[in-house]
């Protein structure tokens, strides 16, 4: 298991980037860290609440054994059936429509008992997910209730081994203001953020460089919490531009910026995302992961006690 690090908030010193992958099966762990020549320290997956599966402790187990973190994307929808699923709305996580299912999943949790990163609602500033602020009458105010209400049934559970990761998108037109979902700093762990580069395959802007897709995000996320800044979602495409200098970039940004985790989406989907989409890109990896002292353990809090 990772051992459970003491968070420093606000140290102004350098800290080290943890490096991550999301990919479809943790094996990916083992060619995403061939791949870059470096150690991989966070491992991310999806699970859907519609499944109704339980706690994935075999994959956790895993991706541990390989050091990396587990971190656990859960998403209150079912895939597939569209953004308007009223079954799933805010109101209906506050209004204890789903207290069974996560009560249940709460207690696996800390029945596994290692440290697990928890990414709940990610994405909620914008308009894709059924959990969504102005999807099915979602608000901001619900957002924060549904956060609140969650993490006070694992608090009442006694589990105490999340890492409870808070994540929006970056700024679109169409988005809620990040201050306006927060839950604030005694509900959060970790504050994140995702992005993508679609370059000309993707009418998304054109290319833009980790700067114009990231820059702004992170100063207003800076200015809204002093907690540990990841980017848990990042690709960028190859048409239009030049991929393996964007990688450059993406690293040299997350260092200015004192981002503390980056999660690359090793998935070929709308575009193909994945580091080694070419030679190039994979290479330009490689050097920025081997810069010295760049890259180390994730930020976990110690241990405390539940709330009440």
């Amino acid at each position: 298991m990772l051992p459970l690090l003491l968070l420093v908030a606000g140290c102004a010193s350098p800290q080290p980037l943890t490096l991550g992958v999301a990919a479809e099966n943790v094996e990916a762990v083992d060619f995403f860290a061939r791949t870059v020549a470096a150690p991989v320290g966070a491992y991310e997956w999806y699970q859907a609440w519609g499944s109704a599966a339980p706690f994935d402790a075999t994959r956790a187990g895993a991706a541990a054994a390989r050091g990396a973190l587990p971190v656990l994307t859960w998403e209150p929808w079912a895939p597939g059936a569209g953004v308007q699923q009223p079954a799933y709305s805010l109101d209906r996580i506050v209004d204890g429509s789903h207290d069974g299912y996560v009560t249940g999943f709460a207690r696996q949790v800390r029945a596994w008992g290692g440290p697990v990163a928890v990414r709940f609602l990610h994405e909620l500033n914008a308009p894709n997910y059924p959990w969504s602020v102005g999807v099915n009458g979602n608000t901001a105010s619900d957002a924060i209730a549904a956060w609140k209400h969650v993490r006070a049934i694992f608090d009442r559970e006694g589990v105490r081994n999340v890492v409870w990761v808070w994540c929006v998108n970056v700024h679109a037109p169409g988005t809620t203001p990040y201050g306006e979902v927060y839950p604030g700093d005694e509900a959060v762990d970790w504050v994140a953020v995702d992005g993508y580069n679609g370059g000309t395959t993707l009418p998304w802007g054109g290319w833009r460089s980790p700067q114009q897709v990231f820059g702004p995000s992170l100063e207003d996320l800076h200015a809204l919490s002093d907690r540990p800044l990841a980017i848990t979602e990042v690709g960028s495409a190859e048409q239009g531009g030049d991929k393996a200098a964007w990688v450059d970039q993406l690293f040299r940004l997350a260092v200015e910026h004192r981002v503390r985790v980056l999660i690359w989406f090793q998935y070929q989907k709308e575009a193909d995302w994945r580091v080694d989409s070419s030679p190039r890109s994979a290479a330009a990896f490689r050097r920025a992961a081997a810069v010295p002292g760049r890259l180390g353990s994730p930020p976990l809090p110690s241990q405390r006690p539940a709330r009440g």
